[in-house]
């Protein structure tokens, strides 16, 4: 009898220690990183999330001030992706993936173009007033405009 009582604290201590090892594998993917939405530093239009909202959606194709919009996604899966869908557009991977397979098929939008890294988005923003994109917040130099972080 007394052997079955010594061993419960065993099974608890090992049940603990399993428990918290999985937690800590699955924690970096709950981790969610500041994205900041930018756009070339000589764009001076006044540009809300709302806006970034539709230029994702292909709702708006211009900016406030009327010049034409170069919207730059991220690599699906990306984490700057994942938070920018999420956060700003308000859907999820899979619903993005679907509401621009519909666009596309009906011809009614283009999707944005697919750079493959922040430090992609980051130079092709700097080399095109009419770009916006999205990028980790501590990849942001001075040579962009931050319109806003999420």
């Amino acid at each position: 009898m007394n052997t079955k009582f010594s061993r419960e604290p065993a099974k608890a201590a090992l049940l603990r220690r399993y428990t918290i090892g999985a937690l800590l594998m699955i924690a970096p993917s709950f981790a969610s990183a500041e994205i900041a939405v930018i756009v070339n530093v000589n764009n001076k239009d006044k540009i809300t999330m709302e806006d970034v909202q539709k230029t994702y959606l292909a709702k708006t194709k211009t900016f406030p001030g009327g010049g034409k919009i170069v919207a730059l996604d991220q690599t699906e899966g990306s984490t700057s992706r994942v938070e920018f869908v999420s956060k700003v557009v308000k859907k999820d991977e899979a619903q993005m993936k679907a509401y621009w397979s519909r666009l596309i098929f009906t011809g009614k939008g283009v999707p944005p173009k697919v750079m493959d890294s922040d430090e992609a988005v980051l130079e092709a923003v700097i080399g095109n007033p009419s770009a916006i994109g999205f990028i980790e917040a501590d990849a942001v130099t001075d040579k962009v405009r931050v319109i806003g972080t999420i």
